[in-house]
């Protein structure tokens, strides 16, 4: 019985040494990643991808997913996708993120881009570059590409402002992440439209 105790030891004193060594071998352990890390180039790239991939998709007042979408559950369902969690209105995207000026030549793709009128933003759509952006036209029924020079009229809003979510500071991004908050829609934001 005591050899049988001492073969038994012997056994897990070798299983555990060749388990020492091996991990010697590999060096030092590093914290598992929370998936590959891309580029923020390749970031955007697969912000225009996808936004073009919904190119047709109808316009449902009030949609969040490729069964139809309006405007701000279109940009909302695209920043899921990268880890981006925006609040639900056009209203309320505006005003999270970091804010980039108004200005074309600063314009990255992947960026929201807000429109209105009188101050008040009503509509939101993302910039996938070359000038034009992808978003929910109720007017048109279904997603649309369109250029940012087209001129404002009863249908089409002029364009407010930038925000960006994706920037090249891996540290920034995450903070933006953090600080979205995420307002409730109430049932009259949802009569003012997205």
């Amino acid at each position: 019985m005591q050899s049988r105790g001492i073969a038994l030891s012997a056994l897990m004193l070798a299983v555990f040494s060749v388990s020492v060594a091996a991990t010697a071998q590999e060096g030092p352990r590093r914290a598992p990643s929370a998936g590959p890390s891309f580029s923020i180039e390749a970031r955007r790239d697969s912000v225009v991808s996808m936004a073009r991939q919904q190119l047709g998709r109808r316009y449902v007042f009030g949609g969040t997913s490729p069964r139809g979408f309006d405007c701000s559950g279109f940009t909302q369902y695209l920043m899921r996708a990268f880890d981006v969690n925006l609040p639900r209105t056009a209203a309320q995207q505006a005003r999270v993120g970091r804010e980039v000026p108004r200005d074309r030549s600063l314009l990255r793709p992947g960026d929201l881009l807000t429109f209105g009128r009188g101050g008040r933003v009503t509509h939101v759509g993302v910039y996938v570059g070359n000038g034009r952006y992808v978003h929910a036209s109720s007017g048109q029924g279904r997603i649309v590409e369109s250029s940012l020079d087209r001129p404002a009229n009863s249908l089409v809003r002029a364009w407010m402002g930038v925000r960006r979510f994706m920037s090249g500071d891996s540290a920034e991004t995450m903070a933006q992440r953090a600080l979205v908050p995420q307002p409730s829609t109430t049932p009259a934001q949802l009569r003012r439209g997205s």
